[in-house]
């Protein structure tokens, strides 16, 4: 990935899978990120488990 990753807080924030990918929805949205970036980013996060959807949202996201 050659562009800069948003930020997503997640210190702090309920653990729950689906806040997690709320707020990263929101964030994607906040920094303009097309719908197929999004999905793309969506379909990734909820293919596994929960290590799966925090790698992914690592490999998306300035994560904090």
């Amino acid at each position: 990935m050659n562009e800069t990753k948003p930020k997503l807080t997640l210190i702090g924030q309920d653990g729950n899978a689906f806040v997690v990918l709320g707020l990263a929805s929101r964030a994607a949205k906040k920094a303009g990120w097309s719908k197929e970036r999004l999905d793309e980013f969506m379909k990734k996060a909820m293919s596994g488990d929960y290590d799966n959807l925090l790698g992914t949202c690592t490999e998306y996201f300035d994560v904090h």
